[in-house]
């Protein structure tokens, strides 16, 4: 007589799967974990190059490298202005790409495509979408530096500022030098994180997950005159008002973070650098409507990093900053003179 076959029956079979479909909802957020604090570290290490590439600068010229500088007097107010990121590519080991630019000419010249659209990767934090570039075709990059804080903006005071005299401002900038920062490069921000742009400036509304790779117009607001009595009032209106602003307002430009490395006007706010007005991941304002470009924008730090930032330090160490930094803390990070204590748990 033949045994019967052994077989499972539907009920085990069905418990079978269900048990591998809760053992996949288990582990299939650990292996995501696993792997943002892998693009975490590699981030971080980005940060910890660009930083090490600002010193040896430093070493060579004495200043830190400015946020832009007009290498071509005779282009005219154009792009003529290279932005800090190209004056560094030497010390990230891009030398060859350095090479290539021939600083008598527009930044966006023929002759300088080859430094222009050639992509370091160190420029680009690995838990950002950069697989479209915001320009389109211009080498982009998802680090800024410290432009300073809060109000007005034309202190520049921070560290990776433009030249002056120039066009638009005839004082307040740089070159900095390491001796300037006398809050200590320990308590002095260089660079943090900002989301790249998106190609062909669409419009998002504020509720949109993509939010953080657009800025957004604050209605009714005026900035103050440099060293105005009511500047911190009116950085603390400006904030509010960008605070307040509803779900449903549409961005008033989504291409301009990140949309070229090596180009940057004196009063580009947006492109590689960003200001401590909004607190970490809050959103990205202007006070002037529609301009991309305006050095009253107000480009905050963000990431795709849950609960902060990166943040890199003008002595070279890279350290997490958490969402809720205290407003106070977050403005004396940003100055380099500003005679502000900053405990090291403060953020």
């Amino acid at each position: 007589m033949a045994k019967p076959r052994r077989a499972f029956t539907l009920i085990e079979l069905l418990v079978v799967i269900a048990i591998i479909a809760v053992l996949i909802a288990l582990l299939l957020p650990a292996v995501q974990s696993a792997r943002e604090a892998a693009r975490r570290a590699q981030c971080v290490n980005n940060m910890k190059q660009i930083g090490l590439a600002v010193h040896n600068y430093i070493s060579s010229n004495d200043v830190l490298p400015l946020m832009s500088m007009q290498n071509c007097p005779s282009c005219g107010w154009g792009p003529g202005y290279t932005g800090w990121m190209a004056s560094i590519l030497g010390g990230l080991e891009q030398g060859t790409v350095f090479n290539t630019i021939n600083f008598n000419l527009y930044m966006n010249d023929m002759a300088n495509t080859t430094a222009g659209i050639v992509q370091p990767s160190v420029f680009l934090c690995p838990s950002d979408d950069t697989t479209v570039r915001p320009s389109g075709y211009w080498a982009t990059s998802t680090y800024a530096g410290n432009l300073g804080g809060p109000v007005p903006m034309q202190f520049w005071n921070g560290v990776i500022v433009p030249a002056v005299p120039n066009l638009w401002y005839p004082t307040g900038g740089g070159p900095i030098t390491i001796a300037s920062i006398t809050d200590g490069t320990s308590n002095t921000a260089l660079l943090s994180e900002h989301t790249g742009g998106l190609n062909g400036n669409p419009v998002i509304l504020l509720s949109s997950n993509q939010s953080k790779k657009g800025y957004y117009a604050v209605p009714g607001f005026t900035s103050g005159a440099p060293n105005a009595p009511n500047g911190t009032q009116l950085a603390l209106d400006f904030i509010q008002g960008c605070n307040s602003l509803p779900n449903t307002t549409p961005s008033a430009g989504t291409w301009v973070f990140g949309w070229s490395y090596t180009q940057n006007m004196p009063y580009e706010s947006a492109n590689t650098t960003y200001v401590h007005w909004n607190t970490p991941n809050k959103t990205s304002c202007s006070g002037y409507g529609p301009d991309p470009s305006t050095i009253h924008a107000a480009p905050t730090a963000n990431s795709h990093h849950s609960g902060g930032v990166n943040m890199g330090f003008a002595d070279g160490s890279v350290r997490f900053v958490k969402d809720s930094v205290n407003m106070q803390t977050w403005w004396a990070l940003a100055s380099r003179n500003g005679g502000e204590v900053v405990s090291a748990d403060a953020y």
